[in-house]
């Protein structure tokens, strides 16, 4: 158990986060560092440290939260496009063990990303 991630403690509302988003298999919340005007992180209630620790049993809850972010790209205005991100391992930019999705949105990204 990943008892001192933050996103954990968010789902247990430990610590507070301005979430537009919650069911039985996700929360998602704006980020407290955006990195643009619309920047919101959807993360899964079941412990999953990365994207490299994905299993099979995994399928359903990751197309769960690609499902929410297009749903929350339609609500939070962004007809005109958006960018998807999961980073894993710190080497590839991940800052908290816990697998999430970046919901990037309101303004034109370049390629290729950084």
């Amino acid at each position: 158990m990943l008892a001192t991630n933050i996103f954990l403690k968010i789902i247990n509302r430990e610590i507070p986060a301005k979430i537009v988003y919650e069911d039985e298999h996700c929360l998602a919340f704006h980020d407290i560092s955006p990195q643009a005007p619309v920047h919101v992180l959807i993360i899964p209630r079941k412990e999953i440290r990365t994207h490299a620790d994905l299993t099979e049993a995994d399928k359903a809850v990751l197309g769960h939260i690609h499902w929410v972010a297009k749903q929350l790209a339609e609500q939070l205005g962004l007809a005109e496009g958006y960018r998807l991100v999961i980073n894993c391992n710190e080497a590839g930019g991940q800052s908290v063990p816990h697998l999430h999705l970046h919901l990037l949105g309101g303004r034109k990204f370049g390629w290729p990303p950084g």
